[in-house]
């Protein structure tokens, strides 16, 4: 992080083109901007620029004091998915005796351009504008000098027939570019495909990413790319095999149908009883979380591999498996805290489509759904080079295990459990909220009770309990002061 010293320095210097200077806390797109202009370094200076909050324009501090809320709304700037790619930014605070500066610290992209809400932001000199078509081809094709990853590499031999343009023209373009931009660009479909990386104008082609994305066949330059589903009888892949289904062609499409089928054929769900009078359905994964692993597996596959995405289920689990291991700087002693993009086109263009929400938030929020759905945490092996694997494990044997419990602590108990239930079918909604309070607060007087049911007065409260008592359901234990409510029937 830069120094006091150069801080000084630079809050005074000439070099206008990679300094911002504002008293504004508050102004978010202003700040967005600025951090995209710095980010596309447009001069090619390979330097950093600054975003100094809490300067004047002639480098004297304002007297701002900076606070921690202040610090975190601009760290979330990074991640909040409005500036893409992901700029590479610190944010710090520096004290002064005039005041304090909150200091955003931008490098340069090295994949260009980079755009805040479908605008590419340049800085000229002093000043801040969106690019015009100039300079945002030179921003691409420095781009593609910087850029070695797969999805950005001119997939040879393909063309422009090899994609569905219709989709792109009439569904993605408008979800990336801003609307006025795009009524306004007069270019051809080359140019404008050139300019979100999916067409390398030096090779006259569509890249890698445009036929993952968007190609009518895929396979047809890479073979492994589909996902492969199997349900496999008993917990081992020795086991018979139930069903089989193959999902492929481009991501716009084959999302969808894969997203559809975890939800329709692995996703079940079935009534278990919550307590004396209710029942909550169980459902063995959580939709969203194996949706999040398997946006996460096409999204970070190596898509050179011939070995497919493989969904596995078992009796027991889920396993989700793809090739290529950890990516740049994720490493297993770092995993899940640091992130990295192995096809980072697939990974914009899957967030802009509503695939991915977040970033670098995946692996946490899979836990955390599964732990609210009461099946153990997923098992991530990262150990492999080549491979990526998540075991996700179905909560069916943890709640028949409970189920089971329950049912060896009342089979002493037919008689009275047949009578129950057709007792309890002739209570209404409000004596079985009563009965439900008093049996966790036997102690409540009718006013209490009440006050914690919603839409029944205290009178009322009165004359479903007398109609209970008739029934012999509950009974009052001692004086009508300082006794107990005793449910006699139906009881556990």
């Amino acid at each position: 992080m830069i120094t006091k010293d150069e801080i000084q320095s630079l809050l005074h210097s000439t070099e206008t083109y990679r300094i911002e200077r504002t008293i504004s806390t508050g102004n978010m797109d202003k700040f967005c901007e600025a951090i995209c202009a710095f980010a596309n370094d447009l001069p090619d200076s390979r330097k950093k620029g600054y975003l100094f909050i809490g300067a004047n324009d002639d480098g004297s501090l304002s007297g701002l004091k900076v606070d921690d809320a202040l610090l975190k709304k601009i760290t979330a700037i990074r991640s909040d998915g409005n500036i893409l790619p992901l700029p590479v930014m610190t944010v710090d605070k520096a004290v002064f005796p005039e005041g304090d500066l909150l200091v955003a610290e931008v490098s340069p992209s090295l994949l260009p351009p980079v755009r805040y809400r479908g605008r590419v932001f340049v800085r000229i000199g002093p000043r801040r504008d969106i690019a015009g078509e100039a300079e945002e081809r030179l921003l691409t094709e420095r781009r593609t000098a910087y850029m070695a990853t797969f999805d950005a590499t001119p997939c040879l031999g393909a063309t422009l027939d090899d994609l569905n343009l219709d989709y792109i023209k009439d569904t993605y373009l408008p979800s990336v570019v801003d609307a006025d931009i795009l009524s306004r660009d007069k270019r051809d479909i080359k140019e404008q495909l050139a300019s979100v990386r999916l067409y390398d104008r030096t090779h006259d082609c569509p890249t890698y990413a445009a036929i993952i994305l968007f190609g009518k066949n895929p396979r047809y330059y890479m073979p492994g790319d589909f996902v492969q589903y199997v349900r496999f009888a008993g917990k081992e892949k020795g086991g018979e095999v139930l069903n089989e289904k193959r999902f492929q062609g481009p991501l716009y499409s084959m999302l969808p149908a894969l997203e559809s089928f975890v939800g329709d054929a692995i996703i079940t769900q079935r009534p278990v009883s919550a307590s004396l009078f209710r029942e909550k359905t169980v459902i063995n994964y959580p939709k969203n979380a194996l949706r999040e692993l398997m946006m996460n597996a096409c999204m970070h596959r190596d898509y050179q591999s011939n070995m497919p995405i493989r969904l596995y289920q078992f009796d027991d689990h889920v396993e989700i498996m793809n090739a290529g291991g950890l990516y740049g700087e994720a490493r297993p002693e770092n995993f899940p805290m640091v992130n990295d993009y192995r096809n980072p086109i697939v990974a914009e263009a899957m967030k802009e489509m509503k695939y991915v929400n977040m970033f670098n938030q995946g692996v946490m929020r899979v836990q955390d759904m599964l732990r609210e759905n009461g099946n153990e945490e997923a098992e991530f092996d990262v150990s492999k080079l080549t491979v990526f694997c998540v075991n996700v494990f179905s909560n069916e044997d943890r709640v028949s295990q409970i189920t089971t419990q329950k049912t060896a602590q009342t089979t002493t108990q037919t008689t009275t459990q047949t009578t129950t239930q057709t007792t309890t079918q002739t209570l209404s909604d409000v004596q079985i909220a009563i009965l439900e309070y008093i049996r966790s607060h036997p102690n409540a007087s009718r006013k209490e009770i009440a006050a914690n049911i919603r839409g029944i007065t205290e009178n009322g409260v009165k004359y479903h309990i007398q109609k209970l008592q008739k029934q012999g359901i509950i009974k009052r234990v001692g004086a009508d002061f300082g006794g107990r409510w005793e449910i006699i029937f139906p009881k556990e």
